[in-house]
This record gives structure tokens, sequence and C-alpha cells, in this order.
């Protein structure tokens, strides 16, 4: 087992409570750690044996682009479609934070982390 992880992806989001938040939106920061077996890719050196990062990466933006309320929604969102849709993924980690969040002080980020392993089916 490996864990692969993508670190700090930045998107421009409408996600809040506040009227403002939705409509200027604000900057947020998506991190992931992925638990696979790397083994077979480690050997034949092609994509198709591992996770590919570009898939990764489109599912979390397609999930950023639906204005939620909260982070925890959002944050869920990426979990679970991460899980329905890269089979190879054993174990996963999902850190959503929103930078500069409005709340009446200097607060560099709110961040949520959701984190569990695969369900077996049965």
């Amino acid at each position: 087992m490996a864990s692969i992880l993508l670190e700090n992806m930045e998107f421009h989001a409408f996600h809040g409570c506040l009227e403002e938040e939705r409509i200027n939106g604000n900057t947020f920061l998506v991190s992931v750690c992925m638990e696979v077996d790397t083994e077979k890719a480690g050997k034949t050196d092609e994509l198709s044996d591992t996770v590919n990062y570009q898939l990764v990466y489109d599912i979390i933006n397609k999930e950023m682009e639906i204005p939620s309320h909260l982070i925890e929604h959002v944050a869920q969102r990426i979990y679970d479609r991460l899980f329905e849709q890269i089979p190879q993924i054993f174990s996963l980690q999902v850190r959503l934070s929103k930078l500069n969040p409005p709340l009446g002080g200097k607060v560099e980020k709110a961040s949520i982390e959701i984190s569990g392993k695969r369900s077996d089916p049965c």
C-alpha cells in the first residue's frame, strides 16, 4: 500500500451561508490522501494500473462548482464521489479549507477533514 496525495488544489467557489459569499465567492483549498495498491503500477509504469490524478482533480472540480451553504456538505460530496468513481482507493482523507472566512476577525482558514475506508459490500 502507498499513499497518493494531491495537496492544496485551489478553487474559487461560491460556498457559504452569507449572501456575499454566494455572490462574490471565496478561495478554497482541497487536499486528498488516497491509500492505494501501487505495486502493479510500480512494475508496469502504466497509468491504467493506478489512480489517474486528472480524474481525481476533475471529480473535485465538478463538486466545487456546485454552490453549497456548508463546506461539510461539499467535502462529503467529494469523499463520496471519489469512492464511487475510483475503485482503486482503499482509504481516503479529504480536507477542504475556506481561506479568510468572514468570522469578524483574522482567521487564516476554516477547514473540515473527512477520512475513512471503503465499506465492504456485505
